[in-house]
């Protein structure tokens, strides 16, 4: 199928934002800047409630810009304001944008709606790194944390450099309106992986995806190490939340970080009464330790040694931090306190 400037599709791109004062405006301006009909292109905001006027950004560029709409989002999750999103939208291809969003070119609308002919798809996924050009050394050491082995899921293709037809459940960003029609919104009940979970439900009825380079974009990653356990310790919740409600997206490399957060300071109190287990812990904590140095030193080593006094905090800040958000929504569902999943939200 072809497409030329006359034919192109309208595209409504979709940024559910809260607290995203110090990025939204940027990411705005260079959607509008896009090589693309102006005329079919429709940005919609969703505000959770902001504590640093990210509303009044956006609705300042919206009394601007007639393109630019902006709603409020009483449920101040992305879930939320994705639905909403989607609820006005009135474009043919649905694209979401977070608000921290580092776009390096004005060819992403447009390659988009070419992808999504050429390659007969009604899902498009993209490559989503973290290198933005502002970014930190402890920021870019984060960026190189995640895209490693060890940093990030293996089944995922977020941060995939291959043109390639892929399953939509790790990396789908953009949509054919008729995709929601045919299998709803998002479930509000995710404060993260909510993507995923609709991912999931699309690549479980044989929808497959494509991913570009063409297609990618650049999240710009937290600054802290508190803030990037915070963020990861919500990918951990996310991810509880998404086994109880799919029970075979359950893996091991869920479980890994889950395992290690609990089980290595359970075996080092256990060590206390045993010899025999005094070793187990130190020969898990060494090859712990091993392991998170190795990878340290390779990608400090290949990038700059500059990271390796970076790096070796980091990892377990993303480790512990998916162990935590796993196992504390875990406790939560024990004790009577999780989300009921097995009704229809």
């Amino acid at each position: 199928m072809q497409i030329n400037r006359n034919t192109f599709p309208k595209i409504t791109v979709i940024i559910p934002i809260k607290n995203e004062a110090k990025f939204i405006a940027s990411t705005i301006e260079r959607i509008l800047g896009q090589d693309y009909p102006a005329e079919k292109i429709e940005i919609i905001t969703a505000c959770g409630d902001s504590e640093d006027g990210s509303f009044d950004i956006v609705s300042a560029m919206a009394s601007k810009e007639k393109r630019v709409k902006v709603f409020h989002n009483p449920v101040g999750l992305a879930s939320g304001g994705r639905n909403i999103g989607i609820r006005n939208a009135t474009g043919e291809i649905i694209v979401f944008i977070d608000g921290h969003t580092h776009i390096d070119n004005d060819q992403l609308i447009k390659n988009t709606a070419l992808l999504m002919a050429e390659k007969e798809v009604s899902v498009l996924s993209r490559p989503q790194f973290l290198e933005t050009p502002d970014n930190t050394i402890f920021q870019q050491a984060v960026a190189l944390a995640r895209k490693s082995t060890i940093g990030h899921g293996l089944d995922s293709t977020i941060y995939t450099n291959e043109d390639k037809y892929v399953a939509p459940t790790s990396s789908g960003a953009s949509y054919k309106k008729e995709i929601f029609e045919e299998f709803g919104l998002y479930d509000e009940r995710f404060d993260a992986c909510e993507d995923v979970e609709l991912n999931y439900r699309l690549a479980k009825s044989g929808y497959m995806s494509f991913t570009s380079m063409k297609l990618a974009v650049y999240y710009y990653p937290r600054n802290s190490l508190k803030g990037l356990f915070l963020q990861m310790s919500r990918y951990g919740k996310g991810r509880f939340r998404l086994w109880r409600k799919h029970p075979a997206t359950l893996s091991i490399g869920t479980l890994l970080p889950s395992l290690f957060t609990l089980g290595v300071p359970l075996i080092g109190l256990l060590s206390i009464i045993s010899n025999i287990i005094f070793a187990l812990f130190l020969i898990l904590l060494t090859l712990y330790v091993g392991v998170v140095v190795a990878s340290s030193i390779y990608l400090s080593l290949r990038n700059g040694i500059k990271y390796f006094p970076i790096l070796p905090a980091i990892y377990p800040t993303i480790h512990i931090g998916l162990g935590w958000g796993f196992l504390s929504e875990f406790w939560r569902t024990i004790t009577g306190r999780g989300i009921d999943f097995q009704s229809e939200p």
